[in-house]
């Protein structure tokens, strides 16, 4: 089997030009061989009828000494039959057996008729004619010395292929090699990717299909190298965030096995390890549904609901939160209907008004306000807390980020929350951004079709 994409071509392409002449050359051989056989049949009969005519215009001698002399003569085999049935024979056989005549054939062309053998069934064409002479009527024979097949296709076929086989293969080879050289590269750089090289330029100009696949390739590069810095990030993001709580557990449980350690002290240490083992749980669970949500594994169940009433049965179900912290609550939701999945969007509802509720200020205030049109729900969720400043905006939806870092221990959480939220909107087709200054309070507008395409 050849290997070598290179040869392939190469051998593909001459044998499919080498085939396709030989069909057509056959077909039209087939198509054209009785016209050919007629023509050479007329040839017979004029060069026949002109020997008829020397022997009718001069004695035997003259004429048997100008036609041996013709230049013709030699591709030729002539007999000439007399009423005896003796032969004259003129021209040379080259080594070929001359048509075998009954004398049947000969008393009919003595008669005057002029006769012809079917060259489909000899190798030759032959032709008999009669002619009159100073001594008598005689017979005779003119047989063709080259088949018309020979005569026709071998000499022209050969100077045909070695041309063709020539010039054909000196071209192939070179427009093999800008064929070829485009797809070395992709091979390439599939090996340095496979090595953990994304950074390739493969500069290939090329239009059409080769063309088209190179810039997938390098598209496919681009989404590999954001897919392994987001890999290398969340390795880190994930080692960063396990090793705080494990950190803190390890250390109060070694001050937990001191002997002389208040009561008091032992129970806060211990309440600091239950917290912090709680929330490594959390952030497990967390990555867990954001990962399911990813894959797509967690199948959709959509339903027909009315959102208004779904944001406020989560107020609602949250209000343990708001009331601790005496915030109040502004709605403005009119009537909507909306399909989608009611769990997961009951998710994305509890963990912005989650957020709002931690960032914002005792006695602080929140509304949520609702607006609907042709085709999309606009829900806007609006807090009157410490803000977001406009760097972290840009990476606020990513997971394991924490937009108020200096206040960290002060507002506890894994960073998922919101990476859970954009991952459930995009699935329900819509979007979500945030507006926010620092001091100024946070609004999230989250955006949703009325009715979710399907494929």
């Amino acid at each position: 089997m050849i290997k070598s994409l290179y040869i392939r071509v190469i051998v593909t392409f001459l044998t499919a030009v080498l085939a396709g002449i030989i069909i057509a050359f056959t077909i039209t051989f087939l198509i054209y061989q009785e016209r050919l056989n007629e023509n050479l049949q007329t040839t017979l009969l004029h060069y026949g009828q002109d020997i008829a005519r020397i022997y009718e215009t001069v004695s035997l001698q003259e004429a048997d000494l100008i036609v041996s002399g013709m230049n013709q003569v030699n591709s030729y085999n002539i007999r000439i039959y007399d009423e005896t049935g003796q032969i004259q024979y003129f021209g040379a056989l080259q080594g070929q057996k001359p048509t075998i005549l009954s004398m049947a054939d000969v008393k009919k062309v003595m008669a005057g008729e002029v006769i012809q053998v079917d060259p489909s069934i000899t190798s030759q064409s032959l032709l008999g004619l009669p002619m009159k002479t100073e001594s008598g009527t005689k017979a005779l024979f003119i047989e063709s010395l080259t088949s018309p097949k020979t005569n026709f296709t071998i000499k022209w076929l050969h100077t045909f292929f070695i041309y063709f086989l020539s010039i054909g293969s000196l071209l192939i080879l070179v427009a093999s090699l800008f064929l070829v050289r485009p797809i070395k590269k992709l091979t390439e750089a599939t090996r340095r990717i496979a090595s953990g090289d994304f950074n390739i330029k493969l500069n290939i100009k090329q239009t059409g299909e080769l063309g088209t696949l190179a810039q997938s390739f390098e598209q496919m590069m681009v989404d590999l190298r954001q897919l392994e810095q987001m890999r290398r990030d969340f390795v880190s993001n994930v080692s960063h965030e396990v090793q705080s709580p494990l950190t803190s557990i390890s250390g109060y449980a070694m001050a937990l096995k001191q002997v002389n350690i208040p009561d008091k002290e032992r129970s806060r240490y211990l309440d600091i390890i239950i917290s912090e083992a709680t929330r490594m749980s959390k952030m497990s669970d967390s990555l867990l549904k954001l990962s399911l949500l990813e894959s797509q594994s967690q199948q959709m169940q959509l339903t027909s609901f009315r959102l208004d009433e779904q944001i406020r049965r989560v107020i609602v179900a949250i209000q343990p939160q708001w009331s601790a912290r005496n915030i109040q609550f502004e709605l403005n939701l009119k009537a909507a209907m909306l399909i989608g999945d009611y769990d997961q969007l009951n998710q994305v509802w509890t963990n912005i008004l989650g957020n709002s509720i931690k960032f914002s200020e005792d006695g602080g205030r929140i509304s949520v306000s609702m607006k609907q049109d042709i085709k999309y729900l606009t829900v806007r969720i609006t807090d009157s807390g410490i803000g977001i400043s406009l760097e972290d905006q840009k990476h606020i939806f990513e997971r394991f980020f924490k937009a108020d870092r200096s206040h960290s221990r002060k507002y506890d959480g894994s960073g998922m929350g919101l990476a859970i939220v954009k991952q459930i909107v995009s699935l329900h087709q819509g979007d979500i951004r945030v507006e926010s200054e620092p001091g100024m309070g946070t609004t999230f507008i989250v955006t949703l079709p009325t009715t979710m395409a399907t494929d």
